[in-house]
């Protein structure tokens, strides 16, 4: 287990919320599934797992915690 940064969430179009993060001691961002959508049809799209970022930026709503800095 590794310490992680929150980086802001997002929601898909298909309603799920995805929390991007990054490890402290790697530099490596990771994209999580925090919530699935109610209509979401993937498979792919499970709570805690990591997803690949694959829609644009505009198809969802970025929203950046208060405290980042």
């Amino acid at each position: 287990m590794s310490l992680v940064r929150l980086l802001g969430f997002r929601t898909l179009t298909c309603g799920c919320v995805i929390g991007r993060y990054r490890e402290l001691a790697t530099s490596r961002e990771v994209t999580y599934v925090e919530e699935k959508g109610g209509g979401c049809q993937s498979h792919g799209h499970r709570r805690n797992h990591t997803v690949a970022e694959r829609s644009a930026p505009s198809a969802a709503t970025l929203l950046t915690p208060a405290s980042a800095s």
